[in-house]
């Protein structure tokens, strides 16, 4: 298969995936649906936050070459109450100097890599995010220093060839 052939196929893949993701996500109705048809329709979380008030974020990341990650919530009945997509760019500015890892991985979900420089010393979470130039790629960063706290953030921007 020729590099265009299999990028177009994976093209397809990727757009087939979404397409199921979004009529699953269609389907849930917050007030209504249960945790039960979330994970029916979704499958298994890559992470459950639970908060102080009984209910539970549930962490469902489409990367590492996606651009969404679906925070659902719900209630300490097991009925969904939200459907977000965390990847946004008030989420983006919300993250301060001194988070804690588990603070970044709450709020953004699941990086789609996590790559430590031993040299400089410091460890980045990367996310790849919605481009604000069409057809761009788009990555946002999260540095971290040696002791786990967040020392900035930044982004990238890609062209395509």
């Amino acid at each position: 298969m020729n590099p265009f052939s299999r990028a177009l196929a994976a093209l397809a893949s990727i757009v087939g995936f979404y397409g199921c993701d979004g009529q699953h996500l269609a389907a849930l109705q917050p007030g209504a649906s249960s945790v039960q048809e979330v994970r029916a329709r979704l499958g298994t979380p890559a992470a459950e936050w639970p908060h102080d008030d009984g209910s539970v974020t549930l962490e469902y990341p489409r990367g590492p070459q996606g651009t969404q990650c679906w925070m659902l919530t719900v209630d300490a009945r097991g009925v969904l109450q939200r459907i977000e997509q965390a990847l946004t760019e008030e989420n983006f500015a919300r993250i301060e100097k001194g988070w804690r890892a588990e603070q970044v991985r709450r709020l953004l979900g699941r990086p789609a890599s996590e790559t430590p420089f031993p040299l400089k010393p410091e460890a980045v979470w990367e996310w790849r995010i919605e481009s604000r130039a069409p057809g761009n790629l788009a990555f946002f960063h999260v540095h971290f220093s040696p002791d786990g706290l967040v020392t900035g953030t930044s982004r990238r921007e890609d062209s395509p060839g």
